[in-house]
């Protein structure tokens, strides 16, 4: 072993750790706002593994999507809803955690068998080189063309879920007589002007 994979052997091994203990993070803190911030974490180690492997463009797509994107609008969401509500305890609670646990060991059985049963062999085709980009670029529009669009819709609807959420804060507690009114929202009170006013000045 030269120092070139020694280096990348003790790279992969910290961002290895690096990305699990950020990701048990997400999951096991109470604090949502700590755990966006520790997916992040996750986002960026990942990006590292590919550098390791070289698909230094996937790495640069990956900072700029998920963490300069994803992550982000992930934090502006619960930053407008901040929401402050005390805790509650929930009766038979062990149901949604053993259901969880049951959700969890299923994907990791699913993910471990997809590895094992994968073929990791070095493939014996030329490397793309300086045309990676344009091939996936490629893919990007032809065959991926339908999820690439719908992650930008579930985006998009994200965002506007936070938004009526937090919007709804800002809902009257008491109940207007007009039923129409229900769902306006507290406006600045402004002066009528009558609609003649105008032209008698001028």
């Amino acid at each position: 072993m030269n120092l070139a994979e020694g280096v990348q052997l003790v790279s992969t091994g910290i961002l290895g750790v690096l990305m699990l203990g950020a990701a048990l993070g997400v999951v096991l803190l109470s604090n949502i706002v700590y755990s966006a911030f520790l997916l992040a974490m996750v986002f960026v180690s990942i990006s590292g593994l590919y550098i390791l492997l070289n698909a230094g463009f996937v790495a640069a797509a990956q900072v700029l999507v998920y963490v300069g994107a994803v992550n982000i609008l992930i934090l502006f969401g619960i930053m407008l809803v901040n929401k402050r509500e005390d805790f509650q305890p929930i009766s038979n609670a062990w149901i949604g955690k053993a259901a969880t646990g049951a959700v969890c060991v299923g994907l990791f059985t699913l993910l471990s068998s997809m590895v094992m049963a994968t073929s990791w062999q070095l493939s014996t085709e030329a490397p793309a080189g300086e045309a990676a980009i344009e091939i996936i670029g490629l893919h990007f529009f032809s065959d991926f063309l339908l999820p690439f669009e719908l992650v930008s819709v579930l985006l998009l609807m994200t965002l506007v879920g936070a938004i009526i959420l937090a919007r709804r804060e800002y809902i009257p507690d008491y109940e207007p007589a007009d039923e129409q009114k229900v769902l306006t929202l507290r406006e600045r009170p402004r002066e009528l002007v009558a609609a003649g006013s105008d032209s008698q000045d001028s």
